[in-house]
């Protein structure tokens, strides 16, 4: 990371790593695996996984994606970018939403009152 002039935001260098399409086997999650180690042992910090080939998601690609997660624990950031509808759908249904880089929908924080208004319905 290098900083550029006094108050702007710092350089982030982030590198891409292209998951395979149209489905990632196990064969290619050990291969992604292995080059994500190999891209923070260069330095990396952030790696991005451009999901965009993944064109008929199933199980093994939420493997190969949970496997990437686990290889990147401790070592750097990993954000999945192009996920189509159902790769989503796949990562949001097994708890992997946090790839994604978007925030899960929750509920709101406890004793926390929602504006009611004039025209709402009693519950």
């Amino acid at each position: 990371m290098s900083s550029g002039r006094r108050g702007s935001h710092p350089h982030v260098e982030i590198t891409r790593l292209v998951l395979p399409g149209p489905t990632p086997t196990a064969l290619d999650a050990a291969r992604l695996c292995a080059r994500l180690a190999r891209l923070y042992d260069g330095g990396a910090g952030a790696v991005v996984c451009d999901a965009a080939a993944v064109t008929a998601p199933d199980l093994g690609a939420v493997q190969a994606l949970a496997r990437l997660r686990l290889a990147a624990h401790g070592r750097g950031t990993l954000t999945v970018t192009g996920a189509g509808p159902a790769l989503r759908g796949l990562l949001h249904l097994v708890g992997l939403v946090e790839l994604l880089g978007e925030a899960e929908e929750r509920e709101p924080p406890g004793r926390v009152q929602e504006g009611v208004e004039a025209d709402d319905l009693p519950p």
